[in-house]
């Protein structure tokens, strides 16, 4: 691909550049309607999914991977644009201090919760006020290892398209259906098709392996401090438990989904 195609920005002043920094934060991301995704492997996967980004940032005077070299005449192809710029700059977008040298702005992709085929597979990932970025990221890649639908998150959880989300799922975010809904929404929701909706609790008897789960299931985890509240409890049509053999309580959100879905996922495979 030749250079000429590139714009070439060399001062952190520039306005552009200060766009692109400015989507670390969230208030900016919902304004632009756009998020940062960094690394050749998660950009590829992006690709592979059918998106392209707006606009991809590559370090100057650099041999470019072939598969940056498919991604910069894919985002040319697509009317995107092309920026070289110095590692330095990248750096600062990226937040990191040893920075891929790649990185794609996309547009954000929640799906509205009514348009959610729930047919479309047999396990569907519900998580509930969910803080932390990185179980966020991590349930993303289970939801795409297990094959599943999407991630409806519930609530007021974490950004799925901050930069340490978008990190952590490691390309699936452009895999997966997300959805964010108040759960009186989604209950209503679920509530008007088929749908097995279970949760995560150390308030049952009933073991997680000794369930039967009927599709489409609904695999409901809380908030990494406090669980599930009461009603949204009360709400599942079954709770089960993971034995605890140590002195921990209760499993990482992120570990505890993988866990379900898996469980899931093996008495599909039977």
């Amino acid at each position: 691909m030749s250079d000429s195609q590139r714009r070439q920005i060399s001062g952190f002043s520039n306005p552009t550049i200060k766009r692109l920094k400015s989507l670390r934060e969230k208030k900016h991301r919902k304004r632009e309607g756009h998020f940062l995704a960094e690394g050749l492997r998660i950009l590829t996967e992006a690709l592979d999914a059918g998106k392209t980004p707006k606009l991809l940032v590559v370090v100057e005077e650099t041999e470019l991977h072939p598969l940056a070299q498919k991604l910069e005449t894919e985002t040319l192809a697509a009317g995107g644009e092309v920026i070289e710029t110095s590692e330095a700059i990248i750096a600062k977008l990226s937040g990191k201090t040893n920075p891929q040298s790649i990185i794609g702005i996309y547009e954000d992709h929640p799906a509205p919760l009514a348009e959610l085929d729930r047919s479309s597979s047999g396990i569907w990932l519900v998580a509930q006020a969910l803080r932390d970025p990185g179980n966020l990221g991590t349930i993303l890649r289970t939801g795409d290892a297990v094959g599943a639908g999407g991630l409806i998150l519930i609530d007021d959880c974490v950004d799925p398209f901050s930069v340490e989300a978008v990190r952590a799922s490691m390309g699936a975010i452009f895999t997966q259906q997300i959805v964010m809904s108040p759960w009186s929404e989604f209950l209503d929701w679920l509530r008007s098709g088929p749908g097995q909706l279970v949760g995560t609790s150390l308030n049952t008897d009933t073991d997680y392996q000794s369930a039967t789960y009927a599709p489409p299931t609904f695999l409901l985890v809380g908030n990494e401090a406090r669980g599930l509240p009461e009603d949204y409890e009360e709400a599942c049509d079954m709770l089960v438990k993971m034995p605890m053999m140590g002195k921990a309580d209760s499993l990482n959100a992120a570990v505890a989904t993988a866990v379900m879905a898996y469980e899931v996922l093996n008495q599909r495979r039977k």
